[in-house]
């Protein structure tokens, strides 16, 4: 539901540039379909129903949590002053990783805290890929973003943002004593990672976006190892 509601304000907040924007001219608030208003409602009630959801966990879960809707608040503003947006969103989509420990465990350890720092790195990563769909469309509307930033160095870039998300994700599991399965699923997600920058093309849009949504193969082979191991813990 807390995904639900970030995709609303923010598209709601980017209304007026996804506008101009070709791919994005057909989302709901800019096509019509959705006005503002009824978008804002639809973020609040979700945001409640998430809030009914938090109030279940220990005290420290809930004031981490509650924690993240600063950068949930910025991020859809961060394009236009900082070529750097991805990070910010990163921070703010990947805080399930802390407070997923933090209802368990009611406190924060350096395994969740290396899992979070890999995974923003995912972000970075695969989100520059997906900005280059929309370059020249944010260059004309003078939003900015890595793709920009970057330019013909975004698939270095991106190797190296998904090597150290790599390196971190295996930490994060030798910290937490995770067993052989884990690791095998995040060696696999190393090699579709490798695939996404070896056949990059960050000039052909629909290539951006198939390499993009690959990552939900890459999660998929994290999410396995990581059901594996509980197995065989």
């Amino acid at each position: 539901v807390m995904r639900g509601a970030g995709c609303a304000y923010n598209d709601f907040v980017d209304r007026d540039f996804d506008a101009k924007v070709e791919r994005t001219r057909s989302r709901p608030i800019p096509s019509g379909q959705v006005s503002p208003r009824a978008a804002m409602l639809f973020a609040a009630m979700l945001s409640l129903a998430g809030l009914l959801v938090l109030v279940q966990f220990n005290s420290f879960t809930i004031a981490l949590a509650i924690g993240s809707l600063a950068l949930v608040a910025i991020y859809p503003f961060m394009k236009r002053f900082t070529y750097w947006p991805q990070f910010v969103l990163g921070l703010a989509f990947n805080w399930g990783a802390l407070t997923g420990w933090a209802a368990v465990n009611g406190s924060l350890a350096l395994a969740p805290l290396l899992l979070y720092a890999g995974s923003v790195l995912w972000t970075l990563g695969y989100d520059t890929i997906y900005a280059h769909q929309d370059a020249e469309d944010d260059l004309m509307a003078g939003l900015k973003s890595t793709a920009l930033r970057f330019g013909e160095s975004s698939p270095l870039w991106v190797a190296g943002f998904y090597a150290a998300t790599i390196v971190l994700w295996s930490l994060a599991g030798l910290e937490a004593g995770a067993h052989w399965p884990y690791f095998i699923g995040v060696t696999l997600a190393g090699v579709q990672f490798a695939w996404q920058v070896g056949t990059l093309d960050t000039s052909d849009a629909t290539n951006c976006l198939s390499r993009f949504r690959s990552n939900q193969s890459a999660a998929a082979l994290v999410f396995a190892g990581l059901v594996a191991n509980m197995a065989l813990s």
